[in-house]
């Protein structure tokens, strides 16, 4: 005859923090590379060191973004745009870099990337939503009025986010299948 007391549910249940308890810990492989969702509640990390304006390329088809590194810039004038990658997490606790555009070489920019700096912004110090207005030719910013919890960003360095956000997207040279395949080849 089996001991009732073992299926007690007082015996078998869990804790509040019984997560914590359990030895695991989550290892970030894939962060990606896009602007938020435009029904996610988004925070952007407040350090300065958590973002960078730096080149990269864009496949819109497949949409797909490549860094590329600085010493290939002049010799691919018409093939890279100027970005902002700014990081940032949702509510469930997805981290990943948003790609602002930066003014172009006439210094001019337009009301999309200026909305989406500006909800950047607020979004360093609340939960923010932004949604695109095309009667405004612009993003919507929308602040969550409920209590939300502050996030909870990972225990990473810039460094190593750009590492796993650009794991394979990182080129170095001319002879990369971007590349070739902007020049004409096979991608």
């Amino acid at each position: 005859m089996e001991s009732t007391t073992k299926f007690n549910p007082s015996n078998i249940r869990l804790s509040q923090n019984f997560r914590e308890n359990t030895g695991v810990k989550k290892h970030l492989t894939t962060i990606p590379v896009r602007k938020p969702g435009k029904q996610d509640f988004v925070r952007v990390h407040p350090n300065q060191e958590y973002r960078v304006d730096t080149a990269v390329i864009e496949l819109k088809e497949e949409r797909e973004i490549y860094l590329l590194a600085p010493h290939l810039l002049p010799e691919l004038p018409s093939e890279w745009v100027a970005k902002s990658l700014i990081t940032y997490i949702n509510r469930q606790g997805v981290l990943a870099l948003w790609p602002i555009g930066l003014p172009n070489a006439e210094g001019r920019t337009n009301s999309w990337n200026e909305s989406a700096r500006d909800a950047a912004q607020i979004a360093q110090d609340y939960w923010v939503r932004v949604s695109a207005n095309m009667s405004l030719g612009a993003y919507d910013t929308f602040t969550a009025l409920g209590e939300i919890p502050q996030p909870e960003w990972p225990d990473l360095s810039f460094e190593e986010i750009l590492k796993i956000a650009f794991k394979g997207r990182y080129i170095e040279t001319t002879d990369h299948a971007v590349i070739r395949a902007l020049q004409g080849g096979e991608l």
